[in-house]
């Protein structure tokens, strides 16, 4: 479980987030929304551990996420981020291996148990028949649920996900939505991940974290749909969301 005990985070003296608390829970898809420049990267980053926050704290399991070594959040939770891994003759397999580096031994040793691992976590994502597959000859959606791969090898309870649908088509989107609902419920984690699709999100997600800065509301999705917040944070001039059919409507 991930909570956020009176967070604020942005940049220099500009708050982004001010003062915001929540809890995310295991065995749930949350899905992380707001403007362009809300702050959802920034949020993601300082509940990595990867940013110290303005203020407040970020407590995984007990323990502030910046009082753990490195070793230790690799154990608790994994990040993937936008960047797009096209290493020539770079195998699948190298890579969803690396997600066994907080268990292997110094020069990086896999055991018979961290292969097992490795081969389980690509058939997870039914990437299973590409393991030996070179990553720069594949497509953005196949490298996607390889990086997906590499954070489910690392066998953390909590997983964060920046962007995960950027680079995609629609159809992509939204399997790759739906493959992160199907691990979040089937293998019992806790996943967070921004987005712009905001109607994928609100059809899967089943906790919508919206920013709309300096505020951060957390609510189950159907109470998040009849609080008021989307529709006041997305409609505008030319744009309307329609919280019946869950979509935004370009006029």
């Amino acid at each position: 479980m991930i909570s956020l005990h009176h967070l604020s985070v942005g940049y220099g003296r500009r708050f982004l987030i001010e003062d915001a608390s929540a809890e995310f829970v295991r065995s749930r898809l949350i899905a992380l929304l707001g403007r362009n420049g809300a702050g959802k990267s920034t949020l993601l980053r300082a509940v990595a551990g990867l940013s110290k926050p303005l203020g407040g704290e970020v407590v995984v399991d007990g323990k502030n996420i910046l009082a753990l070594t490195p070793q230790e959040r690799a154990r608790f939770l994994a990040f993937v981020n936008t960047e797009r891994v096209r290493v020539e003759n770079l195998r699948c397999h190298d890579v969803v291996a690396m997600g066994r580096a907080p268990y292997t031994d110094w020069i990086g040793r896999l055991s018979a148990e961290d292969e097992r691992i490795v081969e389980e976590s690509l058939r997870l994502v039914g990437m299973e028949s590409y393991i030996n597959r070179p990553m720069d000859r594949m497509s953005d959606g196949e490298c996607q649920r390889v990086m997906i791969a590499r954070a489910l090898a690392q066998d953390t309870p909590i997983i964060l996900l920046d962007e995960p649908t950027s680079f995609l088509d629609l159809p992509n989107r939204y399997e790759l939505c739906l493959l992160l609902a199907q691990l979040a419920h089937q293998q019992q984690k806790t996943i967070v991940f921004s987005t712009h699709e905001l109607d994928i999100a609100l059809e899967l997600a089943d906790d919508i974290a919206l920013i709309d800065s300096p505020h951060l509301y957390y609510l189950p999705t159907p109470k998040m749909i009849g609080s008021g917040h989307i529709d006041r944070l997305f409609t505008s001039t030319n744009v309307t969301f329609d919280a019946q059919r869950r979509r935004v409507i370009l006029s």
